[in-house]
């Protein structure tokens, strides 16, 4: 069994946004992480599936 993450589909990607700025987000695939810069905030993707709740973001600095 290998650790590689799941697959994620670039279209579903494309049609989130940010919860709390609305802007465009970027994958981050090494980190399994939706960024949005505008809000300085990281969503983390687990088992595929992109958590877009704003209690499970991590800051960024």
């Amino acid at each position: 069994m290998t650790n590689t993450p799941p697959v994620i589909d670039r279209r579903m990607l494309e049609a989130l946004v940010c919860p709390m700025t609305q802007a465009t987000l970027t994958y981050d695939a090494a980190a399994q992480e939706l960024i949005s810069k505008p809000a300085k905030m990281a969503f983390p993707i687990r088992n595929g599936i992109p958590i877009m709740l704003i209690a499970e973001a991590r800051a960024l600095d």
